[in-house]
This record gives structure tokens, C-alpha cells and sequence, in this order.
């Protein structure tokens, strides 16, 4: 048997990884409309 297939299902939490990039992309949206947000107030 190959060694190296021993354990090969992570041991990561699906729900905990899913919430996390959700969160990723949400924040990097949110930070583009606040900055354009920001400019748009600028005279």
C-alpha cells in the first residue's frame, strides 16, 4: 500500500472554511466600495 494515501480526507471543518471565504471576499468588496465611496465625497 502507497504511504502516502494513508489519510488523505482533511480534517478542516467545511462549514468554518466556507464562512471564512465568504468573509474574504465580502471584506475585499466592501473595502473597493468604501474607498470608492470616499472618492466619490471628495470635491
Amino acid at each position: 500500500m502507497n504511504h502516502f494515501e494513508k489519510d488523505v480526507q482533511s480534517k478542516n471543518n467545511d462549514v468554518k472554511d466556507s464562512v471564512l471565504a465568504f468573509g474574504t471576499g465580502f471584506a475585499t468588496f466592501a473595502v473597493i466600495y468604501i474607498i470608492a465611496q470616499i472618492f466619490a465625497l471628495l470635491p
